[in-house]
């Protein structure tokens, strides 16, 4: 991450505490997701900016259905997210397969996790998505902008951007 102490905002103060912490009941509202997402007629409305991402385990090999909210830009899509297990997995290019309610698509998975790519990327998010800048503890400026403080913070707190290429 960085050698700056968490405290020391080049950006100025953030107008959050940061990323919503992951929720007791988050697994269950996963699997709920999840469900919906394989329903053809529902996933289309559900499934507008999600989707159910499929990791394969480095060392277990087991896949892991994950759903995400993404960002389509520039032929890829990112999903900000932070440092959780599942992303672990996709350190080194990983390739991965995602579903947006229809046949799922093969990609190659990049981790962003310097601060540059991070605060460039997630600024592409928050704008594409307010819900998903919200969840991950990203306001917004008087004038409407993704609040760099707020995305600098989400960086120092663990915060990356996978980037999904289509293979």
């Amino acid at each position: 991450m960085t050698d700056t102490a968490p405290s020391e905002n080049p950006y100025g103060t953030p107008t959050t505490t940061g990323p919503e912490p992951i929720r007791p009941s988050q697994g269950r509202v996963n699997t709920i997701v999840r469900a919906l997402l394989k329903v053809p007629v529902l996933s289309g409305i559900v499934g507008k900016r999600l989707a159910t991402l499929q990791v394969t385990g480095r060392k277990s090999g087991k896949v892991y259905e994950v759903p995400v909210a993404y960002t389509v830009h520039d032929g890829t899509l990112l999903i900000g997210t932070a440092l959780r297990p599942w992303v672990k997995n996709l350190l080194g290019g990983a390739e991965v397969r995602l579903s947006r309610g229809r046949a799922p698509e093969s990609f190659t998975a990049t981790v962003h996790s310097d601060e540059q790519g991070v605060l460039e990327l997630y600024t592409i998010i928050a704008r594409d998505n307010k819900q998903n800048a919200k969840f991950n503890g990203i306001g917004f400026t008087a004038d409407g902008e993704p609040s760099k403080a707020d995305i600098y913070q989400t960086w120092q707190q663990g915060g990356v951007v996978v980037e999904l290429t289509p293979r």
